[in-house]
C-alpha cells in the first residue's frame, strides 16, 4: 500500500509541472523524494490519531514536513497548466466515427 501510494504522489506532483515529458532528471528525482516524505508523513499522522505521539516523533514529524516543504520550493510548488485542447481534425473524426455507428 506504501508503494502504491508513493507511485500515486510521483504522479500527482508530476502532473502538478506539466507532466512527464517536461520534467528533467534533477526534477525526478526530487519528486521521487518529495513522495516518500509525504508517504512517511501520512503514515506519522496516522499513528499520532491513534495517540502514540511523542516529543521525539513530533520534533521528527516537523523535521519531515520542513524538509519535504524545501523539496516542493525546489520542484516549484506551483501548479503550471496543460493544454488539454484537442485537435479538431481529430475531434471531427471522433464525432464521424461516433455518428457512423
Amino acid at each position: 500500500m506504501w508503494v502504491r501510494r508513493i507511485r500515486d504522489l510521483v504522479a500527482i506532483h508530476a502532473s502538478d509541472i506539466g507532466g512527464e515529458d517536461y520534467m528533467s532528471e534533477a526534477q525526478r528525482s526530487l519528486i521521487r523524494r518529495a513522495a516518500v516524505l509525504t508517504a512517511q508523513l501520512e503514515q506519522m499522522e496516522l499513528r499520532f490519531a491513534a495517540g502514540e505521539a511523542t516529543p521525539r516523533s513530533l520534533d521528527t514529524y516537523q523535521r519531515i514536513a520542513n524538509t519535504l516543504r524545501r523539496v516542493l520550493q525546489a520542484i516549484g510548488i506551483d501548479r503550471r497548466p496543460r493544454d488539454i485542447t484537442p485537435n479538431p481534425l481529430d475531434y471531427a473524426k471522433q464525432r464521424l466515427n461516433e455518428a457512423a455507428e
